[in-house]
């Protein structure tokens, strides 16, 4: 979202393309209809992963990937973190859902815990991502892989910041 603030850019998280009320889930083709649609104009921030879906629609309307490679350690404490500041806050997110901390320890299942999905899909995520940043680079487009938070700060810093009159 500061990516997009900095550059004055629309903001398109996927999340909140995705999610339908109570954690429920579009179909596979709806979901890439809201994708299509969300990503019609020339220049956007889009952020998160559903490779799937992205990888067909929005990657080759893209000029510039950002593929934050943080590691299993970072993004394991910021799910725990981001968890439970919207839990005790009790949070409404994308409309219509709520966070619920406790299911990140669910660790035996990969569809109730981020946590889990993070590190059973860490390998294969990498590995789509490879792919698609050796792919965009043959294509032209150019590709930041940024793997510490320290080279996130270091982007943004590079960049002007947003205007302090704006919402």
């Amino acid at each position: 979202m500061e990516l997009a603030r900095r550059l004055d850019l629309p903001f398109i998280e996927l999340d909140a393309l995705y999610w339908k009320e109570n954690w429920g889930r579009p179909s596979d083709e709806e979901f890439r209809e809201l994708l299509r649609a969300a990503h019609t104009g020339d220049c956007w921030v889009s952020a998160g992963n559903y490779l799937r879906q992205a990888r067909l629609v929005t990657w080759p309307l893209a000029d510039t990937f950002v593929w934050l490679d943080v590691g299993m350690m970072t993004t394991t404490w910021r799910i725990l973190r981001r968890s439970w500041r919207r839990w005790r806050s009790n949070e409404l997110l994308w409309g219509t859902c709520r966070e619920n901390l406790w299911r990140q320890f669910e660790l035996w299942s990969e569809h109730r815990s981020l946590i889990r999905y993070n590190w059973s899909r860490q390998r294969a995520h990498r590995e789509a991502f490879s792919a698609g940043a050796r792919d965009a680079e043959a294509a032209g487009k150019r590709v930041l892989r940024l793997r510490s938070p320290r080279q996130v700060r270091e982007l943004l810093e590079r960049l002007p910041r947003a205007s302090s009159t704006g919402p």
